[in-house]
């Protein structure tokens, strides 16, 4: 079965140009007769888990990006590993001991079953999800289209390339690495304000930390108690220490200090391409907002299973 998806990622420029054809089968309103509770339904246990854990929001955006940029927005990433055959997206390198918000999912779908039982897809859950934790935590609302199916494959070696953008990339590689999914520049840099919230394990921000000049002086010596040049690979810092469980633009306020925790966030802001447009984002929330709900939007729309493509999972974790 993971052959398939591995086909996929070979073809997924070829997957992208019909993209425009399969949203024609997306809808604002889709569930609006088949489950009419579904999205309110959603949103509570969403508002439920950020309330318990601000993070969580962040955990739960983040899982839905990890979804749609490997195969298309397909709840791929939610399928767990079946040993000794089946090696999915979950233990891939990028979100191994990284990805949580599984177990808010599983609930999700177990209160979504129990009013329209195999209605209402994981990858529509993931996609409302996201967008109703970015609005929990004070950001910008979207319409979320609507009518994905779920895939019956996953693939770890998608997920273990380049697909997803490292945090040790630089901007050429962060630009190409959006511009392979369709996104423009801007729509990266908007997307990555996506780190205004959220928080990262030592081990991804070490070097940085220690042999990157570029960083502010008393940021770093604040995180080098927590993040040891040897030790304490999985210790957590915010991604954005102004207003870590915020969505606002502090973020990119953050880059033009030289405060931005991973070399890929400040790469932004390095005298390169995108320098203009995070100066803009950091003065101009409004504008940030706006450009970031309408990269979701389109996001969203990368390469969905739609029509009689997958299936309905009635348990996120695994193929019916």
């Amino acid at each position: 079965m993971a052959f398939c998806s591995q086909i996929y990622g070979l073809n997924l420029c070829i997957l992208l140009s019909f993209v425009i054809g399969y949203n024609a089968q997306l809808s604002t309103n889709y569930y609006a007769k088949t489950c009419p509770k579904a999205l309110p339904t959603i949103k509570f246990a969403v508002l439920n888990a950020v309330s318990e854990e601000r993070r969580m929001g962040a955990s739960l955006l983040r899982l839905h990006f990890h979804d749609c940029f490997v195969n298309g927005c397909d709840a791929s990433v939610l399928l767990d590993d079946i040993p000794p055959s089946f090696k999915g997206e979950k233990t891939a390198s990028p979100n191994a001991n990284s990805l949580r918000g599984f177990e808010v999912i599983d609930t999700i779908k177990s209160k979504v079953e129990s009013i329209c039982p195999g209605v209402v897809s994981c990858a529509d859950i993931l996609a409302v999800a996201a967008r109703d934790s970015v609005t929990a935590l004070g950001g910008p609302s979207w319409q979320v289209e609507l009518g994905r199916r779920d895939s019956t494959t996953a693939s770890f070696d998608a997920a273990s390339t380049d697909n997803i953008p490292s945090p040790l990339m630089g901007l050429s590689d962060l630009i190409s690495s959006f511009s392979n999914k369709g996104f423009t520049a801007k729509e990266m840099v908007a997307l990555s304000g996506s780190h205004t919230i959220g928080q990262a394990q030592c081990s991804l921000f070490r070097g940085r930390l220690y042999n990157e000049t570029d960083l502010d002086s008393e940021l770093a010596t604040s995180l080098k108690s927590n993040c040891p040049s040897t030790s304490g690979d999985e210790n957590l810092s915010p991604l954005d220490a102004t207003s870590p469980v915020r969505f606002d633009n502090a973020y990119f306020n953050n880059l033009v200090h030289n405060k931005g925790l991973l070399h890929s966030d400040q790469q932004l802001f390095s005298g390169g391409s995108t320098e203009a447009q995070v100066k803009t984002y950091s003065t101009n929330p409004t504008a940030f907002y706006e450009d970031f709900a309408n990269a979701m939007v389109k996001m969203g729309k990368l390469s969905p299973l739609t029509g009689t493509n997958g299936q309905i999972r009635t348990n996120c974790r695994k193929v019916n």
